[in-house]
């Protein structure tokens, strides 16, 4: 068995065991003073133990105010078994076949806005963006383990995160993510390893919040540029020898990407306000209980401890049955006028302060290194070279490039429902911006650019109430290298009843102008070099939502419109021994614009315990030689759901992911980036190949763990979701996650 699994095992064995799982409960010292101490399952009832409260609320935070958003922790087994996999929950990105490589969704309008550094962008799955990460307030310390694992040492995939949360006290809380992603790759020179750890903090106090962020990654694959022929997958009966995955030949050899980042994210406010009484919530309830009895038990036993000093001072014997039935008369016969009196209270509130104006301040630092090094490339396998001064010689290649960004955001604003007529907050923000790069210039030494913005904006929201919510925000850069940026995102939703169901209506949108990020502009490098001069791109969207939430149905439709599109684009030639020779890569821009109609269906039926879940996707590009989309995706999912000995919840079935053939973007190992597939000669088209996994998902208590056979189809045929990278074969797969709370 591999380390990785080991090191789970141990850690279960730790936390799981019950001779060391350790809860609290409270006992006395010998000096009389109530304390804190741990208990065994093996202690009695009797000897003061309470359940420890289980219990944690979620949130994310909007990265540029800070505005609080409830989340929610997937915990279910529903869909567990796909969370292996680099492409998708559903199987709509584009990948080159391994675990933990880059990626691109087949579903336009799921592409997020290119960041500054690029060549991060296609680990969007691992790098967790500031606006999704999860922010805890916990009742008790609570931590996650999980693991998921493949093949052996040779070829096998493993995946292992640790999750712990705690709070000191109510407003305080901490926690940490340890991700660490481990790929050795079926195919020859594809192995990835990803590792990342971040550590989050929290305070919320009445007057003064604050969020604090800090986080580390590092990702590093080996390139092997796609095996050489097609044909040994598509029709392997041309052989002789009947090839395994890791017999197959690849292009490259000895070919990495390194990408390692540092990020920090802090965002605080103080608020102006008044205090109100309000009702408690059933878990504030649960909780003040809690504390409540504690308290009775502390007195009890102080109590008691006295009473026992006493006896021992005066000589007496210690008798605990007479003293255990002389409390019983006491509360029998022992009521004064106020507790006869008094009538019971069965309210339950609370002071809540509520802010009328905040101060708010964001700030955001971001810190890149970017390596790509090889010291194997086959002859006349680039297009060009750059004769600059690098690291390595001869036909090495040592290519790096550095970024970092400070954005500082300062905000005041008004808040939505501090009266009754406050039916919406507002906004007002000015942010500065400085971007650093450093590049290899014509002769070989580092070039540094720089590069100000400074941009205003204000944004209107309603998020309160169970009808109608809505926001709009609009940022406008009025100096600096992206002055002329104009940036508008607005959403709304309407809820209302309708034959005893909930319908939902959204519509979203956005406008965005701006210049190319810096990399599409200015990028330097042994066989890639441009110093591009390029226009203002502009993207418009308006999307429409649709959805029932008693019969599970969802249907979106979305319109988007792109001005100086701004893309990758490779060509290479095809020798007669199938090899590709004079790659090439660059960037290009539409000289006119592009339209792309999105409409997605999504139905859930269940009929008793069995349940089909199925996703379809249309799409259309007006131009697919620069944009390239699948008409068609289908996602299906028909599984049985059921109990095994009343206890552990069972899904089990089988899923399918499948796209229409289409000239799907190519992969560039040198930059890391898909590109447009630009050589007609050359171009060559993926899909119509369902892909089809077996699984069985359980759930007992805290614990989800899964089993699965992946590719359970594989055949011949044009498995490719990248060109010239194959999808894995048949793989027998499993993973578990298990919670504990001490």
């Amino acid at each position: 068995m591999r380390n990785l699994t080991r090191i789970f095992l141990v850690l279960l064995f730790v936390l799981g065991s019950p001779r060391l799982w350790a809860q609290d409960w409270n006992r006395i010292d010998e000096s009389g003073r109530v304390t804190r101490g741990t208990r065994n399952a093996g202690d009695s009832t009797e000897s003061g133990h309470k359940e420890i409260p289980r219990g944690m609320k979620v949130w994310t935070v909007d990265p540029l105010f800070g505005d609080r958003r409830a989340a929610e922790i997937d915990t279910m087994s529903y869909l567990y078994m796909n969370t292996v996999f680099t492409t998708g929950l559903r199987g709509e990105y584009n990948t080159t076949g391994n675990l933990g490589v880059p990626r691109q969704s087949r579903i336009f309008n799921l592409r997020k806005a290119n960041g500054q550094f690029v060549f991060t962008q296609p680990f969007d799955y691992f790098i967790t963006d500031v606006g999704d990460y999860h922010f805890t307030n916990t009742y008790s310390p609570i931590t996650n383990l999980s693991l998921q694992s493949c093949g052996n040492r040779t070829n096998g995939e493993d995946h292992f995160k640790a999750l712990f949360a705690i709070n000191a006290g109510k407003r305080l809380g901490f926690g940490f993510k340890f991700d660490y992603l481990y790929g050795r790759g079926y195919y020859d020179n594809q192995s990835t390893s990803l590792f990342n750890y971040t550590m989050h903090g929290s305070y919320l106090g009445d007057h003064y919040q604050a969020h604090l962020l800090l986080s580390t990654n590092h990702q590093k694959q080996a390139e092997n540029g796609g095996i050489t022929n097609d044909n040994y997958i598509t029709h392997p009966e041309s052989f002789n020898d009947d090839y395994r995955t890791n017999e197959i030949p690849t292009m490259l050899h000895d070919n990495w990407n390194r990408n390692d980042n540092q990020h920090v994210f802090l965002t605080h406010r103080y608020s102006l306000g008044f205090t109100r009484q309000v009702p408690m919530t059933e878990e504030e309830i649960k909780a003040k209980k809690f504390a409540m009895e504690s308290q009775k038990e502390n007195e009890a036993l102080r109590a008691k401890e006295k009473a026992r000093r006493k006896a021992e001072q005066e000589g007496l014997e210690w008798d605990e049955e007479e003293y255990q039935a002389q409390l019983e008369r006491d509360k029998r016969y022992t009521v004064t006028d106020e507790t006869a009196t008094a009538p019971a209270d069965t309210t339950w509130t609370k002071d809540e302060y509520v802010p009328v104006t905040s101060f708010i301040h964001t700030l955001k630092f971001d810190n890149y290194k970017r390596i790509y090094e090889a010291y194997d490339t086959p002859a006349n396998y680039y297009a060009q070279r750059y004769n600059t001064i690098a690291k390595l010689t001869g036909d090495s290649i040592y290519d790096r490039t550095d970024h970092f960004e400070l954005r500082n955001t300062f905000a005041i604003a008004l808040l939505e429902g501090f009266n009754k007529y406050a039916k919406a907050g507002l906004k007002a923000f000015v942010s500065h911006d400085l971007s650093h790069f450093e590049l290899p210039d014509t002769a070989g030494l580092e070039k540094g650019y720089n590069e100000h913005t400074v941009s205003v904006g204000g944004q209107i929201s309603k998020t309160e109430g169970n009808v109608l919510h809505y926001n709009a925000t609009a940022e406008i850069g009025v100096a600096g290298e992206d002055a002329g940026k104009i940036w508008v995102d607005a959403h709304a939703d309407l809820n209302f009843r309708l034959f005893k169901d909930t319908v939902q209506l959204a519509a979203s949108g956005f406008f965005h102008r701006n210049k190319p990020n810096f990399y599409y502009r200015h990028y330097h490098a042994r066989h890639f070099w441009w110093d591009n001069d390029l226009k203002d791109m502009t993207h418009t969207r308006v999307q429409g939502n649709f959805l029932l939430k008693r019969t599970g149905t969802r249907l979106t439709v979305a319109v988007d419109n792109l001005d100086q599109y701004t893309y990758f684009a490779t060509a290479y030639d095809v020798a007669d021994d199938y090899l590709r020779h004079n790659n090439m890569a660059t960037v290009r821009q539409a000289g006119s614009n592009i339209s792309v109609l999105t409409a997605q269906l999504s139905q859930d039926l269940r009929f008793g315990p069995v349940n089909l879940e199925l996703v379809g996707t249309y799409q259309t590009s007006s131009k697919e030689d620069i944009l390239p989309l699948p008409k068609f995706n289908l996602y299906a999912n028909l599984y049985l759901r059921f109990k095994i000995a009343g206890v552990l919840k069972t899904d089990f079935g089988a899923d399918v992911r499948y796209f229409t053939t289409y000239h799907a973007p190519d992969y560039v190992p040198g930059l890391g980036q898909y590109a447009v597939q630009e050589n007609k000669a050359s171009r060559v088209d993926i899909g119509n190949y369902p892909i089809v996994n077996v699984y069985a998902n359980f759930h007992l208590q805290h614990t989800r763990f899964f089993i699965m056979m992946s590719h359970v189809n594989s055949s011949d045929g044009n498995y490719f979701l990248t060109p010239h990278y194959p999808l894995n074969d048949r793989i027998l797969r499993f993973g578990v996650s298990w919670n504990f709370f001490n």
